[in-house]
C-alpha cells in the first residue's frame, strides 16, 4: 500500500518538483539525483512514520536539501554558504491558477529548455520524457521504437549540449515563441501518448501522464494564440482521453473502439475538443494535429460505430499521409480505407507494407491483418495474424485482447 502511494506521488508530482530544482541547481543531473535520494528516503521514512498530509511538498524539501548536500560534497562549500530559495510545498489556489497564465509555470521553463534548437528533435523530447514525465530510458525507447543503449546515449548527450552552450532555462521571449512551438508541440504529443497507450506497466492508460500533457497543452495554447495547431494538439489529446475510463475492460484487456460503452464516454471532454478543434480550424490550422483531431472527433461523435463517417476517415488519413507521411499513419489509412470500401482492399496495403519492413517489428501490423482477414471470413489467416502479434506484443493489455480475439476465432 505504501509502495504505491509512493510510486503514484513519485509520478504525480516529478516533473514539478524536478523543474524547480534545475531551476535552482541549474544542472540536469544534480537535479534527478536529488529526487532519487528523496525517492529512497520517502521509501524509509513513510511506512514508519506515516505518509505526510502533504507528500509532494516533503519531497520538494527533501530533494531540495539533498541537492544542497550534494553541492557541499562536489564544491566543498558550507551548507550556509548557499542560498536556498524559497518553495512553497503546498501552493494555494490562487498560486496554483497563476501557473496557468504561461510563463510562471516551471514545467513550461523546462518543456522550452529541452526544445531549444541547439538539440535535434529526437533529443529534444527524449529528453523532456526523461525529466518532465520521469519515464525511464526504457520507455522512451519503446516510444521511439529504438534499442535502448540508443535513447540513453541521446539523453546523456542533450544533458552534456545544454551543460556545454549554457542554454537558459526559460521560456523564450514571445517574439521567438513561433520557431520553437513545433519541438514543443512534439514533445506534448508523445507524452500524451504514454499517457494514453502507456509503453510499461499493467495499465494501459497512465491517467496522470495523460492529464499532465492536457494541462501543458493548455498552457501552451493559451502562451501561442496565434499558432492554432497548439489548440488542435489541446483538442486532439481531449477528444481520445474522453474514452480513458472504456479503454479496458475489468480484466484489465484493452477494448477497441468499436466496442466501447459510448455512454460511459466523457461527454463535456468530447464538447470542448471538438470546439478546441472548431476555433483551430477557423484560425486557420490545417497541419498534422488539426487532422488527427477531426480523424478523433468524427468517431467521437459517431452515436454508434455503425455510424461511424469512415470514407471522411480515409479522405483524412490521405490528407495526414500527404502531410506527415510515416509506415505507422500507412497502417491507420489501409484500415481506415477497409472499412470505407470493403477488408480486400487494405489487406493489399498492408501487404506492401509488410513487403517493405519498415513495421516488421510492430505488433499493430499483424494485428490490423488479422481483423480485416477476420472481417473478410478468412478464419485461419486470421488466426495466423493474431498469432504473429501476439509474439510481438509488449503490453499486457493488449496482450489480453488479442488472446480473446484468438480465443473467439477458436471458439467459431
Amino acid at each position: 500500500m505504501i509502495g504505491r502511494i509512493i510510486d503514484e506521488t513519485c509520478r504525480r508530482e516529478h516533473g514539478r518538483i524536478l523543474a524547480a530544482l534545475i531551476r535552482q541547481v541549474g544542472d540536469f543531473d544534480l537535479a534527478e539525483d536529488a529526487l532519487q535520494d528523496a525517492y529512497a528516503r520517502a521509501l524509509q521514512a513513510w511506512p514508519s512514520q506515516g505518509i505526510p498530509e502533504r507528500p509532494g511538498g516533503w519531497l520538494t524539501l527533501v530533494a531540495r536539501r539533498a541537492a544542497l548536500d550534494r553541492l557541499k560534497r562536489q564544491r566543498d562549500v558550507a551548507l550556509d554558504d548557499v542560498t536556498e530559495p524559497a518553495l512553497d510545498p503546498a501552493p494555494d489556489a490562487a498560486a496554483e491558477a497563476a501557473e496557468y497564465s504561461g510563463v510562471e509555470d516551471e514545467r513550461l521553463r523546462l518543456i522550452f529548455t529541452c526544445c531549444h534548437p541547439a538539440l535535434n528533435q529526437p533529443a529534444q523530447v527524449a529528453l523532456t520524457l526523461r525529466t518532465l514525465c520521469g519515464l525511464t530510458t526504457r520507455e522512451i525507447a519503446r516510444a521511439f521504437l529504438e534499442p535502448e543503449p540508443t535513447t540513453a546515449q541521446r539523453i546523456v548527450r542533450a544533458k552534456q549540449k545544454i551543460r556545454a552552450a549554457g542554454i537558459p532555462y526559460a521560456v523564450p521571449p514571445r517574439d521567438a515563441l513561433p520557431e520553437r512551438v513545433e519541438a514543443v508541440l512534439a514533445v506534448l504529443y508523445l507524452i500524451f501518448n504514454e499517457g494514453y497507450a502507456a509503453t510499461e506497466g499493467d495499465a494501459l492508460v497512465r491517467t496522470a501522464i495523460a492529464e499532465e500533457a492536457i494541462r501543458l497543452a493548455r498552457v501552451v495554447a493559451a502562451l501561442l494564440p496565434a499558432h492554432p495547431e497548439a489548440g488542435a494538439l489541446l483538442g486532439l489529446m481531449l477528444l481520445h482521453h474522453a474514452r480513458r475510463a472504456t479503454r479496458t475492460d475489468a480484466a484489465g484487456a484493452l477494448v477497441p473502439l468499436e466496442r466501447q460503452d459510448r455512454g460511459a464516454w466523457d461527454r463535456a471532454m468530447i464538447a470542448e475538443g471538438a470546439a478546441r478543434l472548431d476555433a483551430s480550424i477557423a484560425a486557420g490550422a490545417r497541419g498534422p494535429y488539426a487532422v488527427q483531431a477531426a480523424i478523433a472527433a468524427l468517431h467521437a461523435q459517431a452515436p454508434t460505430a455503425a455510424a461511424t463517417d469512415w470514407p471522411q476517415i480515409a479522405a483524412l488519413y490521405r490528407r495526414l499521409l500527404a502531410l506527415h507521411p510515416s509506415p505507422v499513419v500507412e497502417l491507420n489509412a489501409a484500415v481506415a480505407l477497409a472499412m470505407a470500401t470493403e477488408p480486400a482492399r487494405g489487406l493489399e496495403w498492408i501487404a506492401r507494407l509488410e513487403a517493405g519492413g519498415a513495421l516488421a517489428a510492430y505488433h499493430l501490423l499483424p494485428a490490423a491483418r488479422a481483423e480485416l482477414e477476420r472481417r473478410a471470413g478468412q478464419v485461419k489467416p486470421a488466426r495466423a495474424s493474431y498469432a504473429r502479434a501476439l509474439a510481438l506484443v509488449r503490453h499486457p493489455a493488449e496482450r489480453r485482447y488479442l488472446e480473446a480475439r484468438l480465443r473467439e476465432l477458436a471458439d467459431g
